[in-house]
């Protein structure tokens, strides 16, 4: 398939995990690919790993949590590729504590990366989006932001104020044939929650319908239907990954 020929779409935190996945998949659909992350090495390994198979990407070390850092990466791929269709707000981090045990510093850190970041991202690249009059934001939230999760106060905050972002976004910018949606995951295996024993995730798996964990392809392959035009009337839309976790 070639879904996304002719298409240009930004990734944040597009060097491992769930966005690594979305990155790899786009540029297999056709896609130019434009990777953002704060990790340089990781970053420039995809890149050229992408570019050596013949695919177009490009990664920039971009902190989506610095606006600054994040308008000048979007007119160096607006200048170097001439638009922008595609936002996948990927980006996120964790800093889990209990409440009383949470300093002020894990809760601004996770602010910053995982609302403010999708906030600065959307302001800067949905401005060209309104001026070509399309495209598509995805978000990711997670099952954490719908129902919440012990020891993560502030993850929880962030992931359901960014549905709150997708629906406003999606009233804001429908006018602009922009659709602008949100996905959540369940529980993925992913580096994220590579330190946690395996007797936990048994017990997690055993709470899944499915009987498993989700793969970081599994995600991807949401953010890329979410994106391609059989997607085109979804906007404002919250869909859960998580193998039938939360019925």
């Amino acid at each position: 398939m070639n879904r996304f020929h002719n298409k240009v779409v930004v990734i944040t935190g597009g060097a491992a995990g769930i966005g690594k996945a979305a990155v790899e998949l786009f540029a297999r659909e056709g896609a130019t690919v434009a990777i953002w992350d704060v990790n340089a090495v990781q970053g420039k390994e995809l890149e050229l790993i992408l570019l050596n198979e013949g695919f177009v990407a490009k990664f920039s070390k971009v902190n989506t949590a610095r606006y600054e850092e994040v308008e000048h990466a979007t007119k160096d791929v607006i200048k170097q590729f001439s638009k922008i269709d595609i936002l996948i707000n990927n980006a996120g981090i964790t800093r889990d504590a209990s409440l009383q045990k949470m300093t002020a510093e894990n809760w601004q850190q996770v602010l910053d990366v995982n609302l403010t970041g999708v906030f600065n991202c959307t302001k800067a690249i949905s401005a060209n989006m309104i001026e070509n009059n399309s495209g598509a934001i995805i978000n990711t939230s997670s099952i954490v932001g719908l129902y919440g999760n012990y020891g993560q106060s502030n993850y929880a905050a962030t992931k359901s104020g960014v549905i709150g972002l997708t629906k406003t976004w999606a009233r804001e910018l429908g006018k602009y044939n922009i659709t602008v949606n949100a996905v959540a995951p369940g529980f993925i295996a992913t580096d994220m929650i590579s330190t946690i024993p395996d007797k936990v995730i048994e017990a997690m798996k055993a709470k899944i319908p499915l009987q498993k964990l989700g793969s970081a392809e599994d995600v991807a392959n949401l953010y890329a239907f979410l994106a391609s035009k059989e997607a085109g009337f979804i906007s404002g839309a919250v869909i859960s990954v998580d193998g039938g976790l939360t019925i």
